[in-house]
């Protein structure tokens, strides 16, 4: 099979069912957001995540494939199939409970970094984030459940923690955010 078909050289795309649409249409947008945060999962899993933490992503790649089939086909389309959320954002905080008792309770705020792993989880966290705040756009055009905001809100949540997790893992400390010092003016006589 061809993964080419040159039926977006023009600037349109299809959704389920054969509509076809901007590509710059909010549920394109949309579509594109969830798939740039199921590829950055997939970077932090192939960075090498703690066990309890790739078991839980790997089933979140899945459950976004399905948040994308699901709003790509709208309810009342004849192909629409809602993805199956349920006990989802419990299960989230159930995890994140889990996690957050071997760490250290934050003093302050921390700076995304440490392990390699980490900070590609604190990237993906930020993508989950751009991708809620989508959905939440997309809501305006047309019905979005609830419980997919939800659910990307609680993911963005169980991803910082399972970031500080694997910094946990690998021995490393959070990198504490310390507030800049003014810059210096540095003479350009002076070699740095």
């Amino acid at each position: 099979m061809r993964i080419y078909t040159r039926t977006g050289d023009a600037g349109e795309t299809g959704l389920i069912g054969g509509e076809r649409v901007r590509k710059d249409a909010h549920v394109i947008h949309v579509v594109g957001e969830l798939d740039e945060l199921n590829a950055c999962l997939g970077v932090a899993l192939a960075a090498g995540l703690p066990a309890p933490v790739a078991q839980v992503l790997n089933a979140v790649q899945s459950r976004l494939f399905d948040i994308g089939a699901e709003i790509a086909a709208p309810v009342g389309h004849r192909y629409h199939q809602e993805a199956d959320l349920d006990g989802t954002v419990e299960l989230f905080e159930q995890q994140m409970d889990a996690l957050e008792a071997s760490l250290q309770p934050l003093k302050n705020f921390i700076l995304p970094g440490g392990a390699l792993s980490s900070a590609h989880l604190h990237h993906a966290r930020t993508v989950a984030r751009r991708a809620e705040r989508a959905m939440v756009s997309l809501s305006q055009d047309q019905e979005v459940r609830g419980i997919i905001v939800r659910y990307l809100n609680r993911l963005s949540d169980y991803l910082f923690m399972a970031a500080r997790y694997a910094n946990h893992d690998q021995g490393i400390d959070d990198v504490p955010w310390t507030r800049a010092q003014p810059s210096v003016p540095v003479d350009p006589s002076e070699p740095l």
